[in-house]
């Protein structure tokens, strides 16, 4: 277990939220330079480890890993790079639900349907969720990745974020 590699991935994972929260909380200024500066570590840490897995940094760790990747949106090759690396893992050395959310955002950057409906926007006043492929099948899929109801799921998004 690589302990000071995970207590370095969960300070970044917190810097990360404290900069999202404040920017929902109080519409202060986004700080972009916090992904493109996870993103370039994290891009170091691959190089160094591969993809940091549950055996290696533990379950938070490898969470927050994901996270920092997600948020990754500038780097649209870097993304889909980790998405291969984490598909190639056995299923016990990562979340497969970080890997449904960080498909669909890979397929929301390149204007697709997502897969599981994990990605929302807003449309003036309202929460949606950005379009979503075959949703008959939704709840499937995402059962699958070990993820809640698509329903559940977009009231704690409503509720979250909210329709104002």
């Amino acid at each position: 277990m690589n302990t000071q590699l995970a207590k370095e991935i969960l300070r970044r994972g917190e810097i990360d939220q404290a900069m999202r929260n404040k920017f929902i909380a109080d519409g202060s200024t986004w700080d972009e330079s916090v992904d493109i500066d996870n993103t370039n570590f994290m891009k170091k840490v691959i190089e160094k480890h591969g993809w940091p897995k549950i055996s290696y940094i533990g379950k938070k760790a490898s969470d927050t890993a994901w996270l920092l990747v997600q948020h990754s949106d500038h780097d649209i090759k870097f993304q889909k790079l980790v998405l291969s690396l984490m598909k190639d893992l056995p299923g016990n050395e990562v979340n497969k639900s970080n890997i449904a959310y960080l498909v669909d955002r890979v397929l929301v950057a390149e204007n697709k349907p997502q897969l599981y409906g994990t990605q929302f926007h807003s449309i003036g006043d309202k929460l949606v969720p950005k379009p979503i492929k075959n949703k008959i099948n939704l709840d499937k899929r995402r059962e699958r990745m070990g993820l809640s109801r698509f329903a559940d799921y977009e009231e704690l998004m409503i509720k979250k974020y909210g329709n104002d």
